[in-house]
């Protein structure tokens, strides 16, 4: 942990560089977008026009396509309705691979791709396999000392087994559609399980042998109504223009003192709290916004979190707490399973979903259960939207570690929401991780 802070510290600035840099001096543009909308669904290419004249993208940046209005989409349809017309375009369009940077995904567009199902001849070894498991997890309930195999050898067995049924029923294999579309110009990739992406900031330096060479950005402009994909776009413009108010909120679920012990070794979960405590820190140290941080074990309670601008916390899973108001253009997200395994569900509390509902205008989840270490780091996500510079789009690139996994990005890929404002000049050493 300490050599990957070392690492934020020193490169945070050059490596933003790197990522953005070109003779015009600015971050993604709206040139750069590609749109994709959904012929199924009536409002999917009306909300990318709509998009398309707020943030004057170009009229040919539009493709549209004809899939499953579902939030579900089977591998072999993803593949042919909507991979397929998307690196099709692309090769025409943009043969080099020099123009568009990021895809946008428009209401109406699947959320997540689904495992491919298993041969016939996989299906039966899969049944034999789950036929011992089940005999040999009985065999480790009544295992005594008479038995021939000791429990710890059945222990050991039993892990196993779960590992080939998991390889063979594909349980890996599944993604978000936008996390897997990053990877659409790669002619064959591994679907099994994530993939490193080139531009997370903790992989700078780093020689790691499967990680993709051509991967693009991905967002999304979705929501539960098509009423609130047009104020995501409404309220990211006017933030932009207007400031973004309010306080920044964090829900750790330890204290400081606790995970900065000397020779204390944290668990994953308690370095993945320490994060949150640095950025807290970090935000505070920008003098941006007033910072609040609730280091409880408790969630921030009904009505605690007035005029909340930015949020990063846990752990309520499917089950969003009433405790904030949105500032007009707050970003914030919540770490937990599932929390965008769907955005439409009536009666889902699953945060993103209810996030929307309530008035952000940038959020992200899972899918799936995407494992803590998927998560983007909110040091290098939150430090890079208060420098102003780069785009909301951006911002997760540099901060989310995979693609071909479970993450979906909500907002305007364009959204800066402290685009007037940028790092004071006095702080600039504050962006990214903080001692």
């Amino acid at each position: 942990m300490n050599k990957f802070r070392f690492i934020i510290l020193i490169f945070f600035s050059s490596v933003m560089m790197l990522f953005v840099c070109r003779s015009d001096g600015i971050a993604l543009n709206a040139d750069e977008l590609l749109l994709v909308a959904n012929s199924a669904v009536a409002e999917s290419a009306e909300l990318a026009r709509y998009y398309m004249l707020k943030r004057k993208v170009p009229k040919e940046n539009l493709l549209v396509v004809r899939t499953s209005a579902k939030e579900q989409i089977g591998r072999s349809d993803y593949d042919l309705q909507i991979a397929h017309p998307v690196r099709k375009f692309l090769a025409e369009h943009d043969p080099e691979g020099k123009r568009f940077k990021c895809i946008t995904l428009i209401y109406g567009m699947p959320l997540r791709v689904l495992p491919p199902p298993p041969t016939i001849e996989e299906s039966f070894d899969l049944r034999k396999l789950q036929a011992s498991l089940k005999e040999r997890t009985e065999q480790a309930k009544s295992a005594g000392g008479t038995q021939t195999e000791k429990p710890k050898e059945l222990q050991e067995q039993l892990t196993e087994l779960r590992k080939k049924i998991q390889q063979l029923s594909r349980t890996n294999w599944g993604a978000s559609v936008d996390s897997e579309l990053a990877l659409v110009r790669e002619k064959t990739y591994q679907l099994e399980g994530w993939l490193p992406n080139r531009h997370f900031l903790g992989f700078y330096g780093k020689k790691i042998k499967n990680m993709p060479q051509l991967s693009l950005l991905v967002s999304r402009l979705d929501g539960p109504t098509p009423a609130i994909v047009r104020r995501i776009i409404d309220d990211s413009i006017y933030a932009e223009e207007q400031g973004l108010p309010g306080k920044a909120y964090f829900d750790a679920r330890w204290s400081e003192k606790i995970l900065q012990g000397k020779n204390r070794k944290l668990s994953a979960y308690q370095l993945y709290d320490r994060a949150i405590h640095n950025t807290a820190r970090m935000i505070q140290k920008s003098k941006k916004l007033p910072v609040v941080v609730d280091d409880e074990a408790k969630l921030f309670a009904s009505g605690e979190a007035p005029g909340a601008a930015l949020y990063c916390g846990w752990y309520s899973r499917a089950r969003y707490v009433d405790a904030f108001t949105w500032a007009r253009g707050a970003v914030g997200y919540h770490v937990a399973s599932s929390e965008c395994v769907t955005l439409k569900a009536p009666g889902s509390t699953v945060w993103c979903k209810v996030m929307l509902e309530k008035g952000v205008a940038a959020t992200l989840g899972p899918v799936t259960e995407p494992y803590l270490q998927s998560f983007p780091t909110p040091e290098i996500f939150f430090g890079c939207l208060l420098q102003g510079k780069l785009t909301l789009a951006e911002c997760f690139g540099l901060a989310n570690p995979f693609w071909s996994w479970q993450q979906v990005l909500i907002g305007d890929p364009l959204y800066r929401p402290f685009r007037r404002q940028g790092f004071p000049a006095t702080n600039r050493q504050y962006v990214g991780l903080t001692k």
